[in-house]
């Protein structure tokens, strides 16, 4: 039985707390000619956003009993690849946008070229953090994560799932096509944020077969739900613009499928989802009720 929205809500929060210390604790501020650059990786990285990967990193590191400050700190690594990835979209010569979660975006609020460095910076910043002995003590468990972090982050991951989508403003993407890009664009950090807590409690092949399944319907659903709040949010909740895919020209599940068929399709997915948590008990309720959070809500 997943655990009802009462408590996945006050576990949510919990994670987003912890997650400012965290990343706090690895972007330590710094004075002199770099103070800029480390103060823009703050201002990206810290106090904002739902912190759905480190909640799921946390999650599954606690299925394998993980030490949870060692997860915070891969937590930590993932969030620092994610807000790399913002900060870089929302470039004039990306999405150009100029709000993010509720302020400026860093381009901004500092300018365009910092935005860059503190992209490149964050990137950078969590292959160290995940190759430091603090984060585990075998550097056969920090190879592994700094391997499948570097696929999911890129050119056969996230990075060329953004390139698919640039191109989706000029070419004609079919349903397998845009299930691909949205594989590659959001799936594949949310698969690793998945993968390394199982990474870390040296999980069975079973066990994190079982995961990488929840983690790719999780994050299917995921974006269908981020497009139809694209379509029909409102701007102020959700903290950035909307209708921009639809501006853009940008063809969607939802452009293809339709409004309902796609929010059908989510559910289904989602519902799907939980059904790979079978093996594991009720340490996964919070991964179970992620699955309908993650569906139903409106920012």
């Amino acid at each position: 039985m997943a655990h009802p929205l009462t408590a996945l809500e006050p576990a949510l929060a919990e994670t987003a707390n912890f997650m400012d210390e965290a990343i706090a604790s690895v972007l330590p501020e710094a004075s002199g000619p770099e103070g800029r650059v480390i103060e823009a990786m703050r201002y990206a990285a810290l106090g904002g956003g739902k912190r759905l990967r480190a909640f799921l990193a946390l999650q599954c590191g606690r299925l394998f009993g993980v030490d949870r400050r060692a997860m915070g700190r891969v937590a930590a690594a993932i969030e620092c690849v994610h807000a790399y990835s913002l900060v870089h979209d929302d470039l004039p010569a990306m999405d150009n946008d100029e709000v993010r979660r509720g302020k400026p975006t860093v381009h901004k609020a500092y300018d365009e070229a910092t935005a860059i460095l503190a992209g490149d910076a964050l990137l950078t910043a969590a292959f160290g953090i995940l190759a430091s002995h603090e984060t585990h003590p075998d550097p056969h468990v920090r190879c592994d994560l700094v391997v499948k972090l570097a696929g999911a982050s890129g050119a056969h991951g996230m990075v060329g799932g953004q390139m698919m989508d640039m191109s989706a403003q000029t070419q004609d993407f079919d349903l397998g096509g845009i299930t691909r890009l949205q594989r590659l664009k959001t799936g594949a950090l949310i698969a690793f944020s998945c993968d390394a807590g199982a990474i870390m409690g040296r999980a069975s092949r079973e066990a994190r077969h079982a995961l990488a399944y929840y983690a790719q319907d999780l994050g299917l659903a995921f974006q269908i739900t981020d497009d139809l709040l694209d379509l029909e949010g409102d701007p102020a909740t959700l903290g950035k613009a909307t209708a921009k895919d639809n501006t853009a020209g940008k063809a969607t599940i939802v452009t293809l499928l339709g409004v309902e068929r796609a929010r059908e399709q989510a559910q289904r997915l989602a519902a799907q989802s939980v059904q790979h948590l079978e093996i594991f008990d009720e340490r996964a309720d919070l991964l179970r009720a992620l699955s309908g959070f993650v569906v139903a809500r409106r920012h």
